[in-house]
């Protein structure tokens, strides 16, 4: 049996502890699997955190990696979702000369038609920020890259199913214990 290799998102649920991550990310490293991005923030129920981890690999790897993660003490439910599943985005941010801004006219042209928002302009340099998918963000860095960036970082996906999911009762009931 050949499974096809997907693009899965993780989301795990858990307390959040000193260490988890290390541990979190051995699991995936045992396997040989590259996380392609990994966010972590607070999830809707205080003292819940919740990893947005993103894998290509086939479902039969996703059930796997989902029952090691929940043998952790600290993970409270995992869940692995397709693309079609989900809605998803990446924020990012470029830094660039100020001078470009008012000497480049085309930069502004990809400023407008990329619906990228200006963050802060001085007299040294000016700060832009994206949210998309990340093909956009690629194509963006591209188009800015012709012109010099000083400075870019992108964000991890953050994401959320389009089906309900039912951990918000056992997140409510976990954290009334």
């Amino acid at each position: 049996m050949n499974e096809e290799i997907k693009t899965f998102t993780i989301s795990i649920y858990t307390e959040n502890n000193i260490g988890l991550l290390n541990r979190i990310s051995a699991i995936f490293q045992r396997r040989h699997i590259n996380i392609e991005s990994l966010t972590t923030s607070q999830s809707e129920i205080e003292g819940v955190n919740r990893f947005v981890i993103v894998v290509n690999i086939t479902e039969h790897q996703a059930k796997k990696i989902i029952g090691q993660i929940e043998k952790q003490v600290e993970a409270i439910k995992a869940y692995y979702h397709t693309d079609e599943e989900t809605i998803f985005t990446e924020s990012c941010m470029f830094k660039i000369k100020s001078n470009l801004l008012f000497e480049e006219p085309q930069i502004q042209n990809i400023i407008k038609e990329s619906n990228t928002r200006i963050v802060t302009v001085n007299k040294e340099f000016f700060v832009l920020e994206k949210s998309g998918r990340r093909h956009e963000i690629e194509t963006l860095r591209k188009e800015l890259n012709t012109f010099g960036i000083m400075q870019f970082v992108r964000s991890g996906r953050i994401a959320v199913t389009k089906e309900e999911m039912k951990i918000t009762e056992m997140l409510m009931a976990f954290n009334n214990q």
